[in-house]
């Protein structure tokens, strides 16, 4: 018995830190595009002139997001029933957002005009272990110019 009620008790904190630390955190993501709207991102195809440009610059922007553990342990049960899985959703998103902002901030600040040719990376951290996933980190990386 002792054991059910210590593991809701990990449910329900989990679920109110992740609720607050996810809420935290789109509004700081939120707040922070507001601030690099200006900066314009193009992509090119291989056979497009580029725009004219006295300099370039690669920039990357990584980050690492893990899930408490209420959306672990709803994830898992996801994973037998099958169907979407939002928790993950809203993980990818936030990862997405954020690294992307650590490149246009990072090029805003060396003076960049433009960013071309956005791209994304993502891998898990800790492995496929039956316990969902531990953590994800996604790359962005794009040529900023000036």
């Amino acid at each position: 018995m002792e054991e059910i009620i210590f593991f809701a008790i990990l449910l329900g904190v989990g679920y109110f830190f992740g609720v607050f630390a996810e809420k935290k955190h789109y509004q700081d993501i939120q707040s922070r595009e507001q601030k690099t709207l200006s900066l314009a991102i193009a992509s090119f195809g291989a056979k497009q002139p580029l725009p004219h440009a006295s300099e370039a610059e690669l920039f990357v922007g990584a980050v690492v997001i893990s899930s408490d553990y209420f959306k672990t342990f709803v994830m898992a049960l996801r994973n037998i029933l099958g169907g979407r899985v939002v928790a993950y959703e809203s993980l990818l998103d936030r990862g997405r957002r954020e690294a992307l902002l650590r490149v246009k901030e990072q090029a805003i600040a060396w003076g960049a005009t433009e960013i071309l040719n956005v791209r994304y990376e993502t891998s898990t951290i800790g492995g496929n272990n039956q316990k969902g996933i531990a953590a994800i980190e996604v790359i962005a990386y794009g040529t900023a110019i000036r």
